[in-house]
């Protein structure tokens, strides 16, 4: 059985400077092939929540299948949304 595919999208911005790594609200990238575009600080955070999705977990007070998350850049706050879809 293949593993869920995770699909990450910036889907806010809530701090007043924007993002160094030149991300834009509405940007997605597959964690699978495209995380070497994904800032760093932002995936660092990610990852706990993309390994609880894939393997079965949920994240409290969060949809199925689904969890949102801020990056760690207080400047920025770039707010993101993770889906898992299964394949």
């Amino acid at each position: 059985m293949a593993r869920p595919a995770i699909k990450i999208t910036i889907i806010d911005r809530l701090g007043k400077h924007p993002c160094h790594r030149g991300h834009k609200v509405g940007d997605t990238f597959d964690f699978d092939s495209e995380r070497g575009k994904l800032c760093p600080m932002a995936c660092h955070v990610a990852f706990p929540y993309i390994d609880i999705l894939r393997y079965g977990g949920k994240i409290p007070h969060q949809e199925d299948g689904c969890a949102t998350f801020c990056c760690p850049d207080v400047d920025t706050i770039n707010v993101f949304k993770i889906e898992k879809i299964d394949r």
